[in-house]
């Protein structure tokens, strides 16, 4: 009977040391995918964070730029890549919000896709 209670606790210690092997191998930061897919996810979200603050940037600078009507320009940001889109009043706003736009500190450029507003058109 002590025969068998011993051997029962020598394969419930083999398991446990064969298990804890496993875990510290699947933890290795070269083989593990879950960390690594983790990883990619967090930086993922940081960069959509950023854009998102670059954008609100742009459009701050672009309403405290006189002479430039922001009721109908979007502003995208992409790794400092911004792209005006839109429609403005008159077409010597086009320039004034692409020179706003540079002015702003992470943009590194701007494309202008803004054209100008037609008669009667909203």
């Amino acid at each position: 009977m002590k025969a068998i209670h011993a051997i029962r606790m020598a394969v419930g210690a083999l398991v446990v040391a064969t298990s804890v092997g496993a875990w510290a191998q699947a933890s290795d930061p070269g083989t593990d995918t879950a960390n690594t897919a983790a990883s990619a996810k967090a930086s993922k979200k940081a960069a959509r964070s950023a854009n998102r603050a670059l954008q609100k940037k742009v459009r701050a600078a672009l309403a405290r730029a006189k002479g430039v009507s922001v009721a109908n320009i979007t502003v995208r940001a992409n790794n400092g890549a911004v792209t005006l889109a839109g429609t403005v009043p008159d077409a010597s706003q086009i320039d004034l919000a692409t020179q706003a736009a540079q002015g702003v500190a992470g943009v590194t450029s701007v494309k202008n896709a803004l054209t100008v507003r037609s008669e009667g058109g909203q």
